[in-house]
């Protein structure tokens, strides 16, 4: 097994950064800074192919690369069900979202809660996102670099620098035409990198049929948990209802994707980005799973976490590649290249939606400005924020165990937001006390959830890891790993075996039917019912597949 990274690996992923760059480059020479709206907003002509796989490219991070495998290989192929979580999760954004903010013409999602409540809303909501988004962006910088110095001696401070310059750089130069093409590059390479493992495993296997059948002696095919209880961490429940709260936060209401499908030419391509991104969500989980199961079958009696040979999860899949790719020149450094591709893709939204919001919520309001110094102004910001990210990435280098902690909190956040704006556009008679109190008493209940559950984690009775082996291994620490038996696991207090123990999943929908329930009592007792609302700013059944039943012709010429 290849221990270290190549030149011709780092020639690889340097390919990978310049093309990136050249891509913003085109897009300046382009002159997408003539106006504000041409460099935020592609100047609202984008068509639906690009932005469904930009929307797939910036959902999944480094993060996700490196543990969707893990996370299938220790706790088998329940994560898949996210397979259907996506389709609700779509369908709400594209139906019920999508037409109210389209008809409005906003660039800022958090317009909308000025329009529907108060401009403190709108600010309270702008501040949220900025700060938490940066925290995460930073976060996701570090965590796949440490994973990735620590397996393959890829260098550490030189791929986060270099990431996150050249991320700055085609943010800067090309807007939201470069962010959404460069994310079509990096979704490719990602998808390519899945490839790569599978293939390989296939041919060292001899087909897909010994992989599957290692899968299922080990436990790693079932899925199908009906168990009602909200404590078990991933059950059919847990996974379709949670994840579809967890994602619709995302999708929904995050200025980091709706920004990009809000750039679509018309609505029906909005509509169509969303809905073939869906399939650009499928084959990504689908790759992730396979290539989890491939890591499995053959590691099925050497794990080298449990071993020692790696010292966390999210390391097992680039230990992985190099030892079943690293006599091939070149390939590992692309597995690498599309792992980075998932951190540029993220950074890149999260860069270019905090300069949007900044300019459209704290700029423009304030002070009048021509739409050409708007642009300027953008690419400073774009600018600002690329540097903030790259400050947030020292700094989450010595938080230690506080990183999951970090990233607990950002998905927090995502089921208040959630709320306020659900209310918004659901409740004609929710307002600004209610929205404000909800949005309190909801981020506060999740908050203290979040922080208990990672103070006092779960039991292996809560999680269900399946068993790991390194009986077959060369040099093993232990002889065999199993689950721990829940009847020697001594007592805890209730809060802590019950509340603490919700599964992160529901973390989401707690949040945001907290908020409504709250909200919706405040509203009500504080005149709420009197009110009169702008019917733009509301759901109508009308909205729900009509706009695309009423389009069945454009819609077969937009996808042809």
């Amino acid at each position: 097994m290849r221990e270290r990274f190549i030149a011709i690996d780092y020639f690889v992923f340097t390919a990978m950064l310049l093309f990136c760059a050249a891509i913003g480059i085109f897009y300046a020479i382009r002159g997408v800074h003539k106006s504000h709206n041409d460099y935020v907003m592609a100047g609202r002509n984008l068509s639906c192919w690009p932005v469904s796989l930009s929307l797939t490219a910036s959902f999944m991070s480094a993060v996700t690369v490196l543990g969707t495998p893990a996370e299938i290989y220790r706790f088998g192929l329940s994560f898949g069900l996210f397979a259907i979580t996506y389709i609700f999760m779509v369908v709400i954004s594209a139906e019920v979202f999508l037409p109210v903010y389209y008809r409005l013409g906003i660039t800022s999602t958090y317009e909308y809660l000025e329009l529907r409540y108060n401009r403190y809303m709108r600010l309270l909501g702008t501040v949220m996102f900025m700060t938490l988004t940066t925290l995460y962006t930073g976060i996701v910088i570090y965590s796949p670099s440490l994973a990735l110095n620590q397996v393959t001696g890829f260098q550490l401070w030189g791929s986060v620098i270099s990431t996150g310059i050249v991320c700055t750089f085609y943010c800067a130069l090309g807007g939201l035409k470069a962010v959404v093409w460069t994310d079509v590059f990096q979704f490719v390479l990602m998808i390519s990198g899945f490839i790569a493992v599978i293939a390989r495993t296939v041919v060292i296997r001899g087909g897909f049929g010994p992989i599957i059948e290692d899968a299922r002696r080990g436990g790693r095919l079932s899925m199908w948990d009906f168990n009602p209880n909200p404590l078990q961490r991933h059950t059919v429940w847990t996974v379709v209802i949670g994840g579809t709260f967890t994602w619709l936060g995302i999708y929904g209401v995050n200025q980091s994707q709706v920004q990009r499908y809000l750039a679509c030419k018309t609505q029906l391509h909005a509509k169509m980005a969303l809905y073939l991104n869906l399939v650009g969500l499928w084959i990504t989980l689908s790759s992730a799973a396979m290539s989890g199961l491939s890591m499995y079958s053959i590691y099925k009696n050497c794990d080298p976490w449990t071993a020692k040979y790696v010292l966390a999860p999210d390391q097992l899949i680039p230990y992985f590649v190099l030892e079943i790719l690293g006599d091939f020149p070149g390939v590992p450094g692309l597995f690498v290249a599309g792992t980075y591709s998932g951190t540029l893709s993220t950074v890149s939204s999260s860069i270019n939606a905090l300069a949007a919001v900044t300019v459209e919520d704290l700029i423009k309001p304030y002070f009048t400005v021509s739409e050409s110094k708007l642009s300027w102004i953008s690419m400073g910001m774009n600018l600002f924020f690329g540097a903030i990210c790259l400050s947030m990435a020292a700094i989450a280098s010595v938080m230690g165990a506080l990183l999951q902690a970090a990233l607990s909190i950002f998905g927090i956040i995502g089921g208040p937001l959630l709320g306020i704006f659900s209310m918004g556009v659901l409740l004609p008679f929710a307002n600004a006390k209610g929205a404000f109190s909800g949005l309190l008493c909801g981020f506060f209940t999740v908050l203290w959830v979040g922080i208990g559950s990672q103070k006092y984690p779960p039991r292996p009775n809560r999680t269900f890891p399946l068993p790991l082996s390194t009986e077959g291994c060369p040099r093993p620490n232990f002889t065999m790993v199993t689950q721990v038996a829940t009847t020697m696991l001594p007592p805890r207090p209730a809060i802590q075996e019950y509340w603490y123990s919700l599964s992160y999943l529901y973390f989401s929908a707690l949040g945001t039917l907290t908020t409504m329930i709250v909200g919706s009592v405040v509203s009500v007792v504080t005149g709420g019912l009197k009110q009169e609302v702008d019917p733009r700013l509301l759901f109508h059944k009308e909205d729900f597949m009509e706009y695309f039943m009423n389009s069945k012709t454009k819609c077969v010429s937009v996808v042809l």
